[in-house]
């Protein structure tokens, strides 16, 4: 803009062209903007990078241009009890909604794009563990992580946000030091499965206000319990799928 412009008039006409997103948590804005987001296409084969910005924008997932890597961890306790944590308030896409303990995306960097043995989705699981929850790297090494299953889905937030991703569904069990980043984070609970049912009858129910992220309740409905009675059993390796995408649309 000219210098002549007044500065006020140049910012509400930038905010503009940004689709007035000055609401923004200024955490939150850093991340959309920065970080840049693994394109795949269907069958999880990468083809570019764009912002998580642009890749959450309802508008250009809609195109069918904006499907990108994403991960899902599901940490238990010694106790075979699920952490699930609540979004934070300030988060973009699906504030103050329950989910799994970890959603996130491997970034379009070196070594989180490695496809060997799911290096780079694990690195990048073990990044946002620490981000989120502080749980440090140490209680989390990467080769404890076991990949289960694929799964490809889209949904919207609200008007404005969604997901389209093809998500790696990601299992641990570990005792871990938790210590919630409030920018990311609301709330943290571990839960067994009897509870799990309970806080789903609630949802359901419109109960408290209770909300629950689309990825989880698909895993939930259409996994999750026969895998945690694997997880009991230590026989989870006999539920491992890594070459099906499962198209949950």
């Amino acid at each position: 803009f000219p210098s002549s412009v007044p500065l006020r008039r140049r910012y509400s006409a930038l905010t503009a062209a940004m689709g007035d997103d000055s609401g923004m948590d200024a955490v939150q804005r850093r991340l959309m903007f920065d970080d840049e987001c693994i394109l795949v296409d269907e069958s999880d084969n990468v083809v570019g990078h764009d912002t998580k910005y642009n890749c959450h924008l309802m508008e250009k997932i809609e195109t069918g241009k904006m499907l990108h890597r994403a991960f899902s961890v599901f940490l238990f306790n010694s106790k075979y009890e699920l952490l699930l944590q609540q979004r934070s308030g300030t988060k973009v896409t699906f504030p103050l909604v329950w989910t799994n303990t970890c959603c996130s995306h491997p970034l379009y960097r070196e070594s989180e794009l490695i496809s060997e043995d799911v290096l780079g989705v694990r690195n990048a699981a073990q990044r946002k563990l620490l981000d989120e929850l502080g749980i440090p790297a140490e209680d989390v090494p990467v080769d404890q992580f076991t990949p289960v299953s694929r799964m490809l889905y889209k949904a919207p937030s609200d008007g404005k946000w969604g997901e389209h991703e093809l998500d790696y569904l990601l299992f641990i069990v570990r005792d871990v030091a938790v210590n919630p980043n409030p920018d990311e984070v609301a709330e943290i609970k571990y839960v067994n499965q009897e509870e799990l049912k309970e806080l789903l009858r609630k949802a359901d129910a419109g109960e408290e206000g209770l909300k629950l992220s689309p990825w989880f309740r698909l895993v939930v409905d259409n996994f999750l319990y026969k895998w945690w009675d694997h997880v009991q059993k230590g026989s989870l390796s006999e539920a491992i799928d890594m070459k099906t995408i499962h198209k949950l649309l």
